[in-house]
């Protein structure tokens, strides 16, 4: 059974790496607080003093850090996963950053010999917890097959979308398609609201017809009793819309209403709602249109 490393246990980390542990595979890791590493310490991992430490007899070493700056820091910076990685070994980063970053860290590794998978994911808390993630992939077809069984641990549905930088653009495309769609569920709910219909009977009478989704399914339940604890924070939203909108950019392509949302949950953010779940979105109409959605 492959050696993992694991860097990055936060509110996906953890969970992710929790159901590594359980499904059998000798776990070596490294965080910052060491609260966190206590924890999983007592699932069965071995703490490591640094990236570099937790890689070295690791055959995969698995990333789930915030943004492109912070996986590059972690794995070229000093005390870094490429100081620890030996050649043949794989970085798979299932952080959600730039495709322009992943390629960038792919050719760095390469030059040393060691091979990446980008794996970036969506399903929030709920589905890393679960073991039920989307998991998209970019890279080697061989390095994929030879890491599948580790990624199925953690995901339900795991594909492979093409090279390195077709994964995260492929998340990128994912984060603005789920925005979006809470944000039309937002003001349309908001108007049905005002109108005085019960917005429980909306959410059941329309959820199984065309404009049924999985988002809305996800955030209705959460909306109605008012429960925005984050499984995905607004705040990370906007990084990733922040790197659709710089993709986009780069190849010239219009993004206008990935442009307005990113308005929205700029918004929100100033309101301090950077922290809780992006079914807060809704909010956002609910204000406008002087209406709560609830019970």
């Amino acid at each position: 059974m492959k050696r993992i490393a694991f860097i990055g246990l936060g509110v996906m980390g953890m969970p992710m790496c929790c159901n590594l542990i359980k499904a059998g595979y000798p776990m070596a890791v490294y965080a910052r607080r060491p609260e966190t590493l206590k924890k999983v310490v007592a699932e069965g991992a071995e703490a490591k003093s640094s990236s570099a430490e937790a890689s070295k007899n690791a055959d995969v070493i698995i990333t789930m850090l915030p943004d492109s700056p912070e996986v590059e820091a972690v794995v070229l910076g000093p005390s870094g996963v490429l100081e620890g990685a030996r050649p043949g070994s794989i970085l798979i980063d299932m952080s959600s950053i730039a495709p322009s970053a992943s390629k960038r860290i792919a050719a760095r590794l390469g030059e040393c010999g060691v091979r990446m998978l980008e794996a970036p994911v969506s399903g929030g808390q709920p589905g890393a917890i679960a073991g039920t993630l989307s998991i998209m992939v970019g890279g080697d077809q061989a390095d994929f097959e030879e890491c599948e069984e580790i990624l199925k641990v953690m995901g339900k549905s795991v594909v492979r979308v093409g090279g390195i930088g077709a994964g995260n653009t492929v998340k990128l495309c994912n984060q603005i398609i789920v925005a979006l769609n809470i944000a039309a569920v937002g003001e349309a709910f908001s108007l049905g609201t005002k109108a005085g219909v019960d917005p429980a009977v909306i959410f059941s009478a329309i959820r199984g017809g065309l404009a049924g989704s999985n988002a809305m399914d996800a955030k209705i339940p959460l909306v109605l009793e008012r429960d925005f604890d984050p499984g995905f924070r607004i705040d990370l939203h906007i990084k990733d819309l922040a790197n659709a909108l710089q993709t986009g950019r780069d190849l010239t392509v219009p993004l206008p209403f990935t442009s307005l949302i990113m308005q929205v949950l700029q918004a929100l953010k100033v309101e301090s709602k950077g922290d809780l779940d992006h079914g807060a979105i809704m909010t956002f109409f609910e204000e406008l249109a002087e209406v709560t959605i609830s019970k």
